[in-house]
This record gives C-alpha cells, sequence and structure tokens, in this order.
C-alpha cells in the first residue's frame, strides 16, 4: 500500500520544483531571479512613492498607477520566499495550508492586476472622449470605490476555488512541478474527482481575466474611433500617445499569459525546464516591466523619479 494513499489535506507536505534536470545550476540561475525580483521590488516602490509625494500627479491616471504598482509589489512577494528559497537553500517543502494562501494570493494579484488595466482602459477613454467631465466623471471617491471594488471581485471569485481544494484527498506524489502553487498542479495530485474544481477555476479565470480582456478591447476599439473622428492630425497623435504605455502594460499582462496556456496545451513535447522557467518567468514580467514603460513613457512619472534619484543640490 502506497505511504501516500488516503492522506488529508490537514498532513499534506508539498514539495516545490526548482527547474527540472537543471538542478545543478540553481545558483546560477537564482542570479538572473533576484535582479528581476530587486528590479520589480524596487521599480514598483519608487512609481508609488513618486506618486505620493507629488501633487500634480494626485490625479485619477496616476491613482491607477498606484493600483497597478500595487498589485505587481504583491505579486512580486507570493513567489519570493518559494522561488528564491528553493534557489538559494533548496527549500522545497511547503504545507498545505501554506500552499492555499500563496495559491490564492498570487490568483488574487493576477485577478486584479487585469481589473486594474480595464479600469485604465476606461480611463483613457473617458479622459480622451468627453475631457471636459473627466474630473467630474473619475473624482476621488470613485476612484477608491473602483479599488474597493477590484480587491471584492477578486477575493469573491478565487475564495471558491481555493476552498473547494481542502474537500480533496492526495494519494500520489506530493511533487509539484512548478516553485510555487499552481492550482491546476495541486489538482493533478488529487485522487478525488477534480471537475467541479476544475470548472470553478475556469468560471474563475473566464468571468475575471477572459472578461476583463474582452471590455479592454472593446474599449479601445472606442478609443480609436473618437481618435479618429478628431480633425487634427497633431490632436489625433497627442490622443492616442496617452494610451501607448497603458498599451505596453496591456501586452506584458495578456501576451506571457497566452504563452504559458500556449506552451502547456501545445509544448507538450518539450523539455520540462522550458515549462518551468516560462512558468517563473511570467509571473515576473509584468511587476518588472510596468515601471519600465511608464517611467520611459509617460513624462511626469520620468521627471519625478529622476528628481528623486537625482535630488538636486542644497
Amino acid at each position: 500500500m502506497s505511504a501516500f494513499q488516503n492522506t488529508t489535506s490537514s498532513s499534506i507536505i508539498f514539495l516545490l520544483t526548482g527547474v527540472p534536470e537543471l538542478e545543478a545550476f540553481h545558483t546560477w540561475i537564482s542570479v538572473p531571479f533576484c535582479f528581476l525580483y530587486v528590479t520589480a521590488l524596487s521599480g514598483n516602490s519608487l512609481i508609488l512613492f513618486a506618486i505620493t509625494i507629488q501633487p500634480s500627479l494626485h490625479e485619477p491616471m496616476y491613482y491607477f498607477l498606484s493600483m497597478l504598482s500595487t498589485t505587481d509589489l504583491g505579486l512580486s512577494i507570493s513567489t519570493l520566499v518559494t522561488m528564491l528559497g528553493i534557489f538559494w537553500f533548496n527549500v522545497r517543502e511547503i504545507s498545505f495550508d501554506a500552499c492555499l494562501s500563496q495559491m490564492f494570493f498570487i490568483k488574487l494579484f493576477t485577478v486584479m492586476e487585469s481589473s486594474v488595466l480595464l479600469a485604465m482602459a476606461f480611463d483613457r477613454f473617458v479622459a480622451i472622449s468627453n475631457p471636459l467631465r473627466y474630473a467630474t466623471i473619475l473624482t476621488d471617491s470613485r476612484i477608491a470605490q473602483i479599488g474597493v471594488a477590484i480587491v471584492i471581485r477578486g477575493t469573491v471569485t478565487l475564495t471558491p476555488m481555493v476552498t473547494l481544494l481542502k474537500r480533496l484527498s492526495f494519494c500520489r506524489s506530493h511533487v509539484l512541478h512548478h516553485s510555487y502553487c499552481f492550482h491546476p498542479d495541486v489538482m493533478k495530485l488529487s485522487c478525488t474527482d477534480t471537475r467541479i474544481n476544475s470548472a470553478v477555476g475556469l468560471t474563475a479565470m473566464i468571468s475575471t481575466v477572459g472578461v476583463d480582456s474582452v471590455f479592454i478591447l472593446f474599449s479601445y476599439v472606442l478609443i480609436i474611433k473618437t481618435v479618429l473622428s478628431i480633425a487634427s492630425p497633431e490632436e489625433r497623435k497627442k490622443a492616442f500617445s496617452t494610451c501607448v504605455s497603458h498599451i505596453g502594460a496591456v501586452a506584458i499582462f495578456y501576451i506571457p499569459l497566452i504563452s504559458l496556456s500556449f506552451v502547456h496545451r501545445f509544448g507538450k513535447r518539450a523539455p520540462p525546464y522550458v515549462h518551468t522557467m516560462i512558468a517563473n518567468t511570467y509571473l515576473l514580467i509584468p511587476p518588472v516591466m510596468n515601471p519600465v514603460i511608464y517611467s520611459v513613457k509617460t513624462k511626469q512619472i520620468r521627471r519625478t523619479v529622476l528628481k528623486i534619484l537625482h535630488p538636486p543640490p542644497q
């Protein structure tokens, strides 16, 4: 009889995986990942600090950017401990409850990032299509309400998905195939029927990230229609330039997500380390790149960040 049979969730210890077939190089692999984490944490903290101290940045667009930076910080911190713990100290064990907590926060911040990107698309649409009423539509209180709604939406949608994992029994190997707890990865180890879990998980992602992507696309259809109706070429260029940073943020969020889905579905013959490396990096790309994009493409952010990094002599 297998030692894993009839194991209940309360006593489970999962084993996380580093990079399969490249265990001997974990110390070297940790170097670029450590650099990415430092970049993500420092970059997003700098954006938040810049928006906080600069009164001219206390506008709807930058409030939404601060929400984006907050979710990026949360997403980075959610995987930081387990990923670097494996690479540096070979600490692979994680309890079932800790695994569920990590899974919940990874999913929560992913859904929140998608929601914030949708809110930013709405912000750009209002700014371009109805600039005279922009400040009256997106008031401070309304932005705060949007922020609270984003958190509540993610929590309510994802709690059933994570909670339902507690009903499963695990009678197979407890070795997970990622450096963090991944919902489909945990379900594969169960010897209980997981069809309900799969349905709830799929519904949660379609109703959040999937719906958000459709509405973001629809927002840009309306934005393009509005921009093309502007008579002056200079005004058209100026109006559309305000969307460049947001388009970049949307691209670096959805392209890695779609790429990971394609690799899991169609790249079954690829070496195991390919799947693991893509899974590890896709959660880090948005937190690393968003501060870079907004610092480069947004003049006010760039000036404030440069002022913080290189303060004028007293």
